[in-house]
């Protein structure tokens, strides 16, 4: 008996997604000064083989090709962030519009292939000289982004009718500030814990002054990480372990962003840290501005246990560190669970996306779900006759997209899947060697070359039907 292949609505975002840093390049152009990632970077032992974004696939100057290749695949959105030392290059005053040209340009040139641009304000690359004044354990930082959030809403609001505030303020907080993987490499957990707040602060900011600036009917969004946590026992310990980890990987943001409140277990496990004074009075009120979607990025979910002979272990999959980023859950214990692995390490479990997306159903009744980042890194080559086949990469999009496909039969609004990623690119503390792109990249000559897996893509960017992965 043959079974009808999986169709997704007519009007379903179909798109890819990038980020600043780890494509654009052209670090030292057109007025922009270095961010966070360009200073870390820079710093010897902080980046696998010394990478750098300097270059990265260069982007800035190879626009208008990279708009091509996602017409020519037929995806009908591109999910890219602007960088804001490109455009505010200290983090104040008034705009470089060079910079903002950069991103006038793509818009037109995205709008003039029917791709629809999504825009997202900030994805990890905060201006330097914030950084050396505090960085987002400063409440001036949450300030600051308001204001660049309206540059960039003055600028390209007339076309740009998709918004969202913050990319993975999770990253931000705790592998920046936290364990000290990511940029800027601060390693202090009270810091961590203060910016994960400023950022929530300054994505109600920013999300004020979208309002303000954008036309009716621009829709605005914020894109989260949150962990699937699941405990390794059903012992109250491990219950408690996963308790924790819950309160820290996704409730201090989508709490705040969505009730207005922190969730009272969080503020007793951090309570020997700190006392959350840096909470002011109508925070909580700023950061729960009404949202048009919700958007979600999933590879893997976690799994956790109480520690064993007062030792944690944490293969948790975001980086090796001496410092743990999970505040208040010292005696937790990740766990990886046996199965395939992606190049990153990482667990292949779809089911994981399923849950996720009926959690936020329930959670946020009525509020539209994206899926703004999902995909996986493979070692990837070029075969003789220069093509590219990545069998596996389609194995792991044909899983996940079975489980969207189910969470929407299910009662989960999704409303699109962003393909992370568009093209191979600078992956931030791994450098150039784990690639992510549904389009290669020769690091050498960057030229670029469309993966098996694009053209698996396409078809269902084109159709809306579920196409078959590879024996």
């Amino acid at each position: 008996m043959s079974v009808a292949p999986m169709t997704f609505p007519p009007a379903f975002l179909w798109g890819t997604a990038t980020a600043a840093y780890q494509i654009e390049g052209a670090v030292h152009e057109g007025g922009r000064t270095p961010s966070i990632w360009d200073t870390f970077s820079h710093t010897a032992g902080k980046v696998e083989g010394g990478d750098t974004g300097d270059t990265a696939v260069d982007h800035f100057h190879r626009r208008a090709e990279d708009v091509a290749l996602m017409a020519g695949l037929g995806v009908n959105a591109y999910r890219f962030s602007v960088s804001w030392p490109r455009v505010q290059p200290t983090g104040r005053g008034p705009a470089v519009q060079r910079g903002l040209d950069f991103y006038r340009g793509l818009v037109d040139d995205l709008l003039e292939r029917g791709i629809r641009p999504v825009l997202t304000l900030y994805h990890w690359d905060l201006p330097q000289e914030l950084e050396t004044a505090g960085g987002w354990p400063e409440r001036d930082t949450a300030h600051r982004f308001g204001d660049y959030a309206r540059i960039v809403a003055d600028a390209l609001g007339d076309r740009v009718d998709m918004w969202t505030t913050l990319n993975e303020p999770w990253c931000s907080a705790f592998l920046g500030y936290g364990s000290g993987v990511h940029a800027p490499g601060r390693t202090d957990p009270v810091a961590a814990l203060r910016a994960a707040h400023h950022l929530n602060l300054g994505h109600g900011l920013a999300a004020q002054a979208l309002r303000s600036a954008l036309p009716a009917g621009a829709q605005l969004s914020v894109s989260l990480n949150p962990s699937v946590v699941r405990a390794a026992g059903q012992s109250p310990q491990d219950l408690d372990a996963r308790r924790r980890i819950d309160a820290l990987a996704n409730r201090i943001f989508a709490d705040p962003m969505l009730k207005g409140t922190y969730p009272d277990d969080l503020l007793a496990d951090t309570a020997r840290l700190t006392d959350w004074s840096f909470v002011h009075g109508d925070d909580l009120a700023v950061i729960k501005h009404p949202l048009d979607s919700l958007g979600l990025n999933y590879y893997a979910p976690a799994v956790v246990s109480a520690a064993t002979d007062n030792h944690a272990e944490r293969n948790d999959g975001h980086g090796a560190s001496d410092y743990s980023p999970w505040p208040g859950a010292d005696a937790v214990s990740f766990h990886q669970p046996p199965g395939d692995r992606t190049e990153m390490g990482w667990s292949i479990d779809p089911t994981g996306l399923y849950d996720l997306l009926l959690h936020y159903t329930r959670e946020a009744p009525g509020l539209p779900l994206m899926i703004t980042e999902n995909g996986a890194a493979y070692v990837d080559k070029p075969a003789a006759d220069g093509s590219v086949h990545d069998p596996d990469r389609i194995r792991y999009l044909h899983g996940h997209l079975l489980a969207v496909g189910r969470a929407i039969a299910d009662g989960a609004d999704v409303r699109g899947y962003f393909l992370w990623s568009l093209i191979d690119n600078f992956e931030w503390s791994y450098g150039y060697g784990k690639r992510f792109g549904a389009v290669y990249v020769d690091y050498e000559t960057l030229a670029r070359t469309p993966k098996s897996s694009a053209y698996w893509y396409g078809e269902l960017a084109r159709t809306g039907v579920l196409p078959e992965p590879p024996a």
